[in-house]
C-alpha cells in the first residue's frame, strides 16, 4: 500500500453564518490590543487588513489582563474607527461578553442587554456582525439566554450569535431553545490543545454548520518557545513542513489548524505588525495527510492505533 501524498484542500474563506458576510480563513484577536497610541493601534489594524484578514475578534473583558480598565480594547478600537472610519467597513467585527470581574459570569437578560449596549457604545457603532457569550453561565437557563440573544438580533444590534468555551452539551441546549441559528463556537484549539477535535466539538460544529473560531492557536506561545519533550516534538513536526514550504513555524501552525474539515479559523493574537503580516503565509501551505497526522501524533505523544 502506498502512502497518500495528495494534499488536503487549501484554506478558503467562508460565510460566517448562513446569509452572513464572507470572512477570511484567519481572524485577528484583540486580547492584547492596548495602549493610548491610536496611531500605533491603527497600524496594527491595517496590518491585519493588509494580510487579508477580515474577521476581527474582541471582547468587553479585554483590558484588565493588560492592566487597563474593563472594555479598554473595545474603546481603543472605537478611537481607531473615529480617526479612520473607512476601516470599519473593511472588516467583519465580532465581540463577546458575559464575564463579570468578581462574579465571575452573568448571562442573565438584564446584564447581557447592558453589556451589548455598552460594547456598541465603546466601539462607536450601532451594529456588529457577531456577538458571542464569552463563558457559560450555569446559573442562566438556556431558554432565557436564547430569548435575550434573539431580541438583540431583532433589534439590529447584532447580526448573529455565537458561544465561546461552551461544552457540546451546552451548545446543544442553547441551540434547542434558539429560534435563530447559532452561528459560531470558539474553543481553544492548537497542536497543543487537541480536545475540540477529539471530544466531539468539531463533529458537532460540522453537523450544526457552526463556524469554529480557534483561540490560542499557538498554544499560548509554547509552540514558538517549546520547553517540554512533547512541545519540542510538535515543533519538530511543524518545522518539517514549515522549512519545506518556506514559511515560519507559526504560519505552519495556523495552516495545520485550518486543514481540519471543520475549517477552524485561527485567531491570530500577535500585536506586532510584521508577525501579523507573516500570518498570511499560512494560506500558502499545503498539508498531506501523513504530515498532518505526524503533528497530531506528536501532540498526543503516541501513535494512533
Amino acid at each position: 500500500m502506498t502512502i497518500s501524498t495528495e494534499p488536503l484542500p487549501p484554506p478558503a474563506g467562508r460565510l460566517l453564518y448562513a446569509d452572513g458576510p464572507e470572512v477570511s480563513p484567519l481572524a485577528w484577536g484583540m486580547w492584547r490590543f492596548r495602549g493610548d497610541d491610536v496611531g500605533a493601534a491603527r497600524e496594527r489594524v491595517e496590518a491585519a487588513l493588509d494580510a487579508r484578514i477580515t474577521l476581527f475578534d474582541t471582547a468587553d473583558i479585554y483590558g484588565p489582563d493588560n492592566g487597563e480598565p474593563f472594555g479598554a480594547a473595545e474603546a481603543l478600537l472605537g478611537r481607531v474607527f473615529a480617526e479612520a472610519p473607512d476601516l470599519r467597513d473593511r472588516m467583519v467585527l465580532a465581540s463577546k461578553g458575559g464575564i463579570v470581574i468578581g462574579t465571575p459570569y452573568d448571562s442573565g437578560r438584564a446584564y447581557l442587554e447592558r453589556a451589548i449596549d455598552a460594547s456598541l457604545a465603546r466601539l462607536g457603532v450601532d451594529h456588529i456582525a457577531l456577538w458571542q457569550v464569552h463563558r457559560p453561565d450555569i446559573l442562566t437557563h438556556p431558554e432565557e439566554l436564547a430569548r435575550t440573544l434573539e431580541e438583540a438580533v431583532r433589534a439590529g444590534k447584532i447580526g448573529a450569535v455565537g458561544v465561546s468555551n461552551f461544552t457540546g452539551a451546552q451548545i446543544e441546549s442553547l441551540a434547542h431553545f434558539l429560534t435563530i441559528p447559532l452561528a459560531t463556537t470558539q474553543p481553544e484549539f492548537s497542536p497543543l490543545a487537541l480536545a475540540s477535535a477529539e471530544d466531539g466539538q468539531f463533529d458537532q460544529a460540522m453537523r450544526l454548520g457552526l463556524s469554529v473560531l480557534a483561540w490560542s492557536p499557538l498554544g499560548g506561545g509554547r509552540i514558538a518557545q517549546p520547553e517540554t519533550g512533547r512541545e519540542r516534538a510538535v515543533a519538530t513536526a511543524l518545522d518539517a513542513v514549515a522549512e519545506a514550504q518556506g514559511v515560519s513555524r507559526a504560519a505552519a501552525t495556523y495552516s495545520w489548524i485550518m486543514a481540519h474539515p471543520a475549517r477552524p479559523i485561527p485567531i491570530v493574537g500577535s500585536q506586532t505588525p510584521a508577525r501579523i503580516a507573516e500570518a498570511a503565509d499560512a494560506l500558502k501551505v499545503r498539508w498531506t495527510r501523513s504530515d498532518w497526522y505526524a503533528v497530531f501524533e506528536a501532540a498526543r505523544g503516541e501513535p494512533l492505533p
